[in-house]
């Protein structure tokens, strides 16, 4: 049995942009999620390719964190589409509210885009010809959903299950729940009859339990010991950036970190340290993992 139908195209991404699920229904076009800005206009085109001359119709948003929603405006502008997003975030998108909205806190990019309705958990969607069931999955996000077709096992789960692990616990950094959520996220997961998910990022798989397992051990060693949430944290944000960018002043990184509000809540409430030192033992860390090199005063990306 083929993993996914047909009419279900997996664009599989890089680590800056999510993965970009569209289903192409015979009455309807849906794209889930749409990756990274500065990616936008290869999404545009790799859209455009797969729909030979169709348009889309709709975007649905697992959730509001850039690498996710960043080609929505560009789509929006090209198609027109509908675009459905978590409906406790639909008025943060609605008004552009960037104190709520994660990317001034993440320092990453978004072009504003428009929102014309909600998702919430309990809704149901029609895409690619079957029925999608919203679930709620907060964990690595507060807002995060998920989508599952009971018909044909097929889970998207975003950021909540990859292959290995899930997304970095953002909730705990400023201090609320994140963890418990989590592990109720992937208790939901295993009550589900999924045959393959599709992930935020990495590939596509169907050894569900395996999955699971692996991201209930990372839970338990993340939870027994919250720095080690925020020291993955900020390793992780520490090297989107340099993804984005691929070179930074290495003197320009302290400041950097500490107009980030998220760094410095974790810095102060887990690591016992300033943003600056922060950014400083991050930039060790990356090193030392051959994630980034240091030449001529310039932090780089590398491997």
């Amino acid at each position: 049995m083929k993993a996914l139908p047909d009419n279900i195209h997996v664009f599989e991404r890089g680590w800056l942009s999510s993965n970009n699920v569209l289903m192409l229904g015979r009455h309807e076009v849906t794209l889930v999620d749409s990756g990274y800005m500065i990616h936008a206009p290869q999404t545009l085109d790799l859209v455009r390719h797969a729909l030979k001359g169709r348009r889309l119709d709709r975007i649905v948003n697992t959730h509001m964190h850039s690498d996710h929603c960043g080609g929505n405006a560009i789509l929006q502008a090209h198609y027109g589409s509908e675009t459905l997003v978590p409906v406790s975030e639909l008025e943060h998108v609605r008004h552009w509210n960037e104190d709520k909205l994660s990317f001034k806190a993440t320092g990453q990019q978004c072009q504003r885009f428009s929102a014309d309705g909600p998702l919430s958990p309990g809704d149901k969607l029609t895409m690619a010809d079957l029925e999608w069931q919203v679930l709620g999955a907060p964990g690595h996000d507060v807002h995060s959903l998920m989508l599952f077709c009971a018909k044909e096992g097929i889970l998207i789960s975003a950021d909540a299950l990859w292959q290995n692990g899930f997304g970095v616990i953002f909730p705990e950094l400023d201090g609320e729940s994140g963890f418990i959520e989590e592990r109720a996220t992937l208790d939901l997961i295993a009550t589900l009859d999924a045959r393959v998910v599709i992930p935020g990022h990495g590939a596509v798989f169907t050894d569900v339990a395996a999955a699971l397992k692996r991201a209930r051990t990372r839970l338990d060693f993340l939870s027994g010991n919250p720095v080690r949430n925020a020291e993955y944290a900020v390793k992780v944000l520490l090297k989107f950036l340099l993804l984005e960018r691929q070179r930074m002043k290495l003197d320009e990184v302290p400041a950097m970190f500490a107009a980030l509000p998220i760094v410095a809540a974790a810095s102060q409430r887990y690591l016992g340290k300033t943003p600056e030192e922060t950014a400083e033992w991050t930039i060790k860390q990356l090193v030392r993992a051959c994630s980034a090199r240091i030449e001529s005063g310039y932090l780089l990306n590398d491997g």
